[in-house]
């Protein structure tokens, strides 16, 4: 298997691609490997993690989803068509302002001071 991607700026990592060979697919690799990919991006100081994907790709939505990344946007390509932008944000106040600005958080007392 592989992983490439890169440094966006100081603080956001970009995905771009992960995969294995046909025979290791199916097997939980790709479900055991992404949190420690997580813990690598976040030892090296990265406050955010995106990536980008085709929106029927459920074999990559689902387990980046079930590990805590979030939707942060779609994009339409002309190549590639439909997209769902992922994002894991390591910071949690930046995630509960996330949360709150989608709709599933409502502020508490810490949140209310920022908006």
């Amino acid at each position: 298997g592989w992983h490439f991607g890169w440094q966006v700026d100081e603080e956001n990592y970009y995905m771009c691609n992960t995969g294995l060979l046909k025979a290791y697919q199916g097997k939980g690799i790709y479900s055991t490997l992404l949190p420690k990919l997580i813990q690598i991006f976040k030892d090296k100081g990265f406050q955010k993690i995106t990536s980008t994907h085709h929106a029927p790709n459920n074999a990559i939505l689902v387990p980046k989803l079930k590990v805590g990344f979030v939707i942060t946007g779609f994009d339409l390509n002309e190549q590639f068509g439909l997209r769902v932008v992922l994002s894991y944000i390591f910071n949690e106040k930046r995630l509960n302002v996330y949360k709150f600005r989608t709709g599933s958080l409502r502020p508490d007392e810490d949140m209310k001071k920022y908006l």
